[in-house]
């Protein structure tokens, strides 16, 4: 009876063993789940920066919106220079020397006034010769008219009269010749061995290589006049941009205080030897007066096709590259997402995003590359 009575009093003991470790076990398996959902929970965001208001005043990071639309613009500076078409070099057809200068640098100048005076053997012999041709026309046409009075009173033959018109219209063709030949070489200079040497063009004198008493040589330049009323903007773009500039693109010229609009009139189809850019010409009005030449500028000129109407253009500043992929930082309010984009053609400082931003985002725009760092940072420690 004792043994029974000690057997049915262990029985209870080890029910209540049995139950224990079927417990322990179900805790025993939860426990690995709980630990990887707070592992889940723990886990960073992919490409997430956090960072406080603070933080980003700190580090300098200048936030911004992308811009929708508008055609894209390329900032250069640029210089200003005369107008091709509207510039001319007054040199001397003969030789000799100066003995008259009427301008100077900056004055005014009319079309076809004398600006100075070279003294010439050749001058000389020049106008010795028109003397001449006018005066054996002079014979020639007092030959002319006797020969046609005596033809009409039947004394001369008419083999006479011809001969002696021909000899008149010669001597009027020699005469013609000598006039051009002056001409060529400049006016009248008041005196047999003299020639004037006059403007080509109304404007100003931008430049003066002689001096009074020099002797200059045949052909060479003596002075360079400008129509100012209409000057170059003469720029350097990159290729890339240069591809997207077309005759008629406005560009916008600022320098001290002042601002003018001037339109792509040239757009050089090869690139300049020594600098690998390609050169293109604007034209500006200046009849005001109030731009000079070779005055530095920035220009800003306006690109074509860059995008369309609806065309998200960043920052340069504000792309990225992480782990290969070309990224944009988003704002959000606990600091920075990583967004992937894909970009288009570039327009100077700025860039068209293809796709990965709708454009009404908040982005980091200045010093990026710190979020770049920082997320660096936190992919490290992640692994």
């Amino acid at each position: 009876m004792k043994l029974n009575t000690l057997t049915y009093a262990a029985l209870p003991l080890s029910v209540a063993f049995a139950l224990a470790a079927c417990g322990g076990g179900d805790k025993a398996a939860e426990a690995p789940a709980a630990e990887n959902a707070e592992a889940a929970q723990s886990k960073p965001v992919e490409g997430k920066v956090l960072m406080s208001a603070e933080q980003i005043s700190s580090a300098g990071i200048q936030l911004g919106r992308p811009t929708i639309g508008g055609s894209g613009t390329v900032e250069i500076p640029a210089t200003i220079d005369g107008d091709p078409q509207g510039t001319q070099v007054v040199s001397a057809a003969i030789g000799g020397r100066v003995v008259s200068l009427t301008r100077n640098l900056g004055q005014s100048v009319g079309q076809g006034q004398a600006i100075a005076v070279i003294e010439s053997r050749e001058a000389a012999s020049l106008n010795a010769e028109i003397e001449a041709a006018r005066a054996r026309l002079s014979l020639a046409n007092s030959n002319l008219g006797r020969e046609q009075r005596l033809f009409a009173q039947k004394v001369s033959p008419e083999q006479d009269l011809i001969a002696a018109r021909t000899a008149a219209t010669e001597a009027r063709i020699a005469l013609r010749l000598a006039q051009q030949q002056v001409s060529a070489a400049g006016a009248g200079g008041g005196a047999l061995n003299r020639i004037a040497i006059t403007s080509p063009i109304a404007g100003q004198i931008i430049a003066r290589s002689v001096v009074l008493g020099q002797t200059v040589a045949a052909d060479a330049e003596l002075f360079r006049v400008a129509n100012l009323s209409s000057v170059s903007l003469s720029l350097n773009l990159q290729p890339q941009d240069a591809g997207r500039v077309r005759p008629g693109n406005t560009v916008t010229i600022k320098a001290a205080g002042r601002e003018a609009t001037a339109r792509v009139t040239f757009v050089s189809p090869a690139l300049d030897a020594n600098t690998r850019l390609v050169p293109v010409i604007a034209t500006i009005d200046n009849r005001a007066g109030q731009w000079r030449v070779g005055e530095p500028v920035t220009a800003s000129i306006a690109l074509s096709d860059s995008g369309g109407g609806n065309a998200i253009k960043v920052p340069t500043t504000a792309v990225q590259t992480d782990e290969g992929k070309t990224v944009i930082f988003v704002r959000t309010k606990t600091g920075f997402q990583a967004v992937p984009v894909t970009l288009g053609d570039s327009a100077g400082d700025m860039v068209i995003v293809k796709s990965g931003l709708k454009g009404s985002e908040v982005i980091a725009t200045v010093n990026s590359f710190t979020l770049k760092a920082e997320l660096g940072k936190s992919e490290a420690v992640e692994d």
